[in-house]
């Protein structure tokens, strides 16, 4: 989350400008695949923690789960960095899905409708290393060989995505191709309903948060960076509503899970929240 670069201590993630300056996108793989393949940011090393459990290979599985902003693309990213990981960002397919339908005209709140878009034309995006686009992404994602890497992150799919993901063909469609991943791959792999819906069996859970304020501040630079205007006071209702959203759904709504660890990052450095995170996988 780009945003988190000039929050300083008041963001929530101190000393986090410095980490960012380090990111090396070299160290990001080759291209990793189209949608149900390997949708993912790779890196290197990732099948060296391939592990046999009574004589079936196992993949590493971390999950993170939390609320708008509270840091599970950076963490996870870096997460995964560091252990040689599959990077997974599932929301990312939840706002193509949402932008795919938008541009097409349609209303996302007719189910009926975004359900037959989702049927009849099966989405082809691919999730690309960053390579030269030092600009804040974790990705660069095409749809259709289109690179809507920010577009995605705009307000409109933001919140277009909170519409489509309570749809159960959407979800049923996308959970499929995300436990398609991570049976083949080591994945650190973040979303909402990640610890429960798709991987419940994952070796570790985690569930990030922090305050609803710090989320707010990381959403509104993140705007600013990126030419968006956005209001502290009006950022701040549309994070209650998308919370309201995920958490009050009837289909796989946001919640932790039994045996997932709670992280508040509103007052960890990037460093912190990363570091804690490694203590407790074992691989």
């Amino acid at each position: 989350m780009a945003g988190f670069r000039h929050l300083g201590r008041h963001s929530g993630f101190n000393g986090q400008s410095r980490i960012l300056a380090r990111r090396d996108n070299s160290l990001l793989a080759d291209f990793a695949g189209r949608l149900g393949a390997n949708e993912d940011c790779r890196y290197p090393n990732s099948r060296q923690k391939i592990k046999e459990i009574s004589g079936k290979i196992h993949f590493v599985q971390i999950a993170i789960d939390g609320p708008v902003s509270s840091g599970k693309s950076t963490i996870s990213k870096l997460v995964a960095k560091k252990l040689g990981l599959v990077y997974i960002d599932t929301g990312a397919m939840y706002r193509t899905v949402a932008l795919h339908c938008l541009r097409q005209n349609v209303d996302l709140n007719d189910e009926s409708e975004v359900c037959a878009r989702v049927k009849q034309n099966r989405l082809h995006f691919e999730f690309l290393p960053a390579g030269e686009n030092n600009d804040g992404r974790n990705c660069t994602i095409l749809l259709n060989g289109e690179d809507i890497s920010w577009e995605i992150r705009g307000k409109d799919a933001t919140l277009g995505s909170a519409i489509v993901a309570q749809y159960d063909c959407v979800r049923s469609y996308l959970v499929k191709k995300q436990q398609g991943i991570a049976g083949g791959e080591n994945v650190v792999m973040e979303g909402r309903d990640i610890g429960y819906r798709v991987l419940p069996n994952a070796d570790l859970k985690i569930f990030l948060t922090a305050s609803e304020m710090v989320r707010s501040l990381r959403r509104q630079i993140h705007l600013l960076e990126h030419g968006q205007n956005g209001g502290l006071a009006k950022i701040r209702e549309e994070i209650r509503t998308r919370d309201k959203q995920d958490m009050g759904r009837d289909l796989d709504p946001l919640k932790k899970v039994p045996g997932a660890v709670e992280i508040d990052t509103s007052d960890m450095t990037i460093e912190e929240v990363v570091d804690k995170i490694i203590g407790l996988v074992k691989i």
